[in-house]
């Protein structure tokens, strides 16, 4: 394919916020927090209209790379003499820029798909996520999500906030008693978010119990734990998370 027709394609995709896929030659460049680049390969990069971009290779469930709310553009170029295209996507806050560079394109197809929030899994630790995400208030004044689903080598993270004294905080959220896996879950990823941030991280692990020995070795990592309840109907919802927190002094005296 032509880069200009392809150049065409993936803005009128963008105008028009369709879900755009494209099959091509590329190298990728990150630049962020740190800094990583992919060699030249055959890569699946899919925008959405969610301002998302994540680029995929022929293996793993999850992107190799990706970026949500992002500002995305795209342009012809000259690259040691020869014709490229190049697709960028930037953010601000943090200030991150994946830089996409197509030597090459097979493909591209966009679609216009509505979004849609038709999926009910009741009593699901999804549906306990979301109701998490709307509003972090109830469970400590100040806390303010950041992102939901956060993807580790070695996991998903379900909730990565910031607290009103500008720490980041880890948030697991399970539905049914937690633990010692959880808690030593939860140490790796508070961990993980200290590294990729270099700030001081706190982890908060919820679930409706805890294990005495989860509990142990969670006051032991110096982690946090709230017990909560929820009702199960058409949309689940967390209740009584301030009356039901559990403290470590009062487990322990």
């Amino acid at each position: 394919m032509h880069f200009h027709d392809a150049e065409h394609e993936i803005l009128t995709a963008l105008k028009n916020r369709h879900m755009c896929l494209i099959i091509g030659e590329c190298e990728v460049n990150y630049i962020g927090r740190a800094s990583s680049k992919l060699p030249l390969g055959k890569r699946l990069v899919i925008i959405k209209a969610d301002s998302s971009v994540s680029i995929h290779e022929n293996r793993l469930i999850r992107p190799t790379n990706y970026m949500m709310d992002a500002k995305i553009s795209c342009e012809q170029a000259d690259k040691d003499g020869e014709a490229v295209l190049i697709l960028t996507a930037k953010k601000l806050k943090p200030k991150e820029t994946i830089t996409t560079t197509f030597t090459s394109i097979d493909a591209i197809n966009s679609y216009d798909l509505p979004e849609s929030n038709d999926l009910r899994l009741s009593g699901s630790e999804r549906e306990l996520n979301d109701a998490l995400m709307d509003d972090l208030s109830f469970l400590e004044p100040g806390l303010k999500p950041i992102n939901q689903q956060q993807y580790f080598k070695k996991g998903i993270c379900d909730i990565v906030a910031e607290d009103s004294q500008g720490r980041m905080v880890v948030i697991e959220l399970k539905r049914r008693q937690a633990d010692y896996a959880a808690v030593t879950q939860l140490k790796r990823y508070a961990e993980d978010i200290k590294k990729m941030r270099g700030v001081e991280t706190r982890g908060i692990l919820l679930a409706p119990s805890i294990r005495k020995t989860a509990l142990t070795l969670l006051k032991q990592y110096g982690l946090e734990y709230f017990s909560y309840d929820f009702e199960i109907g058409e949309r689940s919802k967390i209740k009584g998370i301030g009356k039901t927190q559990m403290k470590l002094s009062d487990e322990f005296g």
